[in-house]
């Protein structure tokens, strides 16, 4: 299988698209997955890629990553994420989210049934 000039497998994405079943499929970018989209209201069969953060295992770490299907989306992406205030969102989430003191879980009690 011959890699196109721009390096990519072009023909190994044909494949998958046609004969691969439906999900994600790991590219050798660790975090770097292609997904083949269901039809949805009568659009056909698509591929897009997803990032999503890869455990030591190489598993995705979250259920479903960032899903990126054209060229506009992942500039629009970059612009948001290089967005400055977006690093001090974080951290202020991060603040927050550690200072929040997770509450005890009540035990419902199970009501008997006399007899």
């Amino acid at each position: 299988m011959e890699a196109g000039k721009d390096g990519w497998k072009t023909e190994s994405l044909m494949l998958f698209s046609e004969n691969g079943r439906g999900g994600r499929k790991p590219t050798s970018v660790p975090g770097v997955f292609v997904l083949k989209l269901p039809t949805y209201k009568g659009s056909s069969q698509r591929l897009s890629i997803e990032i999503n953060p890869v455990d030591a295992s190489g598993n995705p770490t979250k259920k479903r990553g960032l899903v990126i299907r054209n060229p506009i989306e992942l500039r629009k992406f970059r612009e948001l994420i290089a967005e400055g205030k977006l690093k001090k969102l974080v951290k202020k989430v991060d603040e927050v989210n550690s200072l929040v003191v997770e509450r005890p879980k009540l035990k419902r009690e199970v009501e008997a049934i006399e007899i």
